[in-house]
């Protein structure tokens, strides 16, 4: 089985030496490794070029693209039957390829050549520091929190036949966030579910500032409105935020100090989850450290809120704009129903 790992990159010269040596240590090495650099200026190339003695490195450049272009660059460059996707900011396990390629290896190699198949790995926080770890927490599950037949994987860590790349169409070129839920879709309505590998774990740092955050939030809810992804869950944000919140607020006012007691149980129950993955992953801090993360979780989930309910309308303003782009309607080419179909 020949495989081709993919990546893209953006000025990542001070990253990309982590994921370049953690792919050079695979128990089971890529046959090659395809990067598409979107335009570097920080000496990117120079630093994979630096691999070349290590790793079957093919770098090429595409100025000015985003990923979803880069990522199918990289695919029509590539030459292996399977393609292994990950990113440039990411460090992953010794196993990674061996485990992404394990429900594919068990394949008769004819098979293999002409089945429409994909897997999700997975992917894990690596904190720094007290606000990456609650920021972690907070918004990545775990993998005993996933349901391997609705899971839709991040491209950081991912695996697909040539034929299932073919099948989806690609990466959506028109979209420059959230490109991967419309690419997994597409394998899952042309493949079925994806097979899970949970032990191909990438790594990779949660944003290191409040203000990063709410901006990569801000730009996946735009996303969101671009593709016209996930109205139920944006608008039940909608509602608790700009209906339930302030009414229970002045419930409490004008009738009785009793309701804030509603108040404060709904947001236990908004953090509940996240404290139980903190308490999990907290070995090795200190007592100071692990108070200041639970702390953190409100403000970060709140943060989130309105950075998602800020940068949906900024999403739809665009697919008003640009109703008529056939692209768009994506999902009428879907046979699959439910929220996201």
């Amino acid at each position: 089985m020949r495989v081709s790992v993919i990546c893209t990159v953006l000025n990542e010269k001070e990253a990309i030496g982590r994921l370049l040596d953690s792919l050079a240590a695979q128990t089971r090495p890529p046959d090659e490794v395809v990067i598409v650099d979107g335009g570097s200026t920080d000496g990117t190339q120079a630093a994979i070029l630096g691999y070349a003695g290590r790793l079957p490195l093919k770098l090429s450049e595409a100025r000015g693209a985003n990923i979803s272009r880069g990522r199918n660059l990289a695919v029509r460059r590539s030459t292996g039957e399977v393609i292994a996707s990950t990113d440039a900011g990411v460090w992953l396990e010794p196993q990674w390829l061996e485990h992404l390629l394990e429900p594919l290896a068990a394949l008769p190699a004819e098979e293999r050549r002409r089945s429409c198949r994909a897997v999700a790995g997975f992917f894990q926080a690596d904190p720094r520091t007290t606000f990456e770890l609650a920021l972690g927490a907070t918004t990545l599950p775990m993998a005993d929190e996933i349901k391997p037949d609705r899971f839709l994987p991040s491209s950081r860590s991912v695996a697909f036949t040539r034929v299932a790349f073919e099948a989806s169409g690609g990466y959506p070129e028109w979209l420059d966030y959230c490109e991967d839920l419309i690419f997994d879709f597409r394998v899952l309505d042309r493949c079925g579910p994806f097979a899970w590998a949970p032990q191909a774990v990438a790594h990779f740092r949660p944003r290191p500032t409040l203000g990063s955050f709410f901006k990569q939030y801000y730009r996946y809810a735009r996303g969101d409105g671009k593709a016209d992804l996930w109205r139920k869950r944006h608008a039940i944000r909608y509602g608790t935020y700009l209906v339930a919140l302030p009414l229970l607020l002045l419930l409490t006012l004008l009738h009785h100090p009793a309701w804030s007691l509603a108040l404060l149980a709904g947001m236990a129950a908004y953090c509940r989850r996240p404290v139980l993955r903190l308490r999990r992953q907290w070995a090795g801090y200190g007592w100071p450290q692990r108070l200041a993360a639970l702390l953190l979780i409100p403000v970060i989930r709140a943060t989130g809120d309105v950075a998602k309910m800020l940068g949906y309308p900024a999403g739809w303003r665009w697919r008003l704009a640009n109703r008529h782009r056939p692209e768009l309607r994506w999902r009428e080419e879907l046979d699959r129903g439910g929220e996201y179909g």
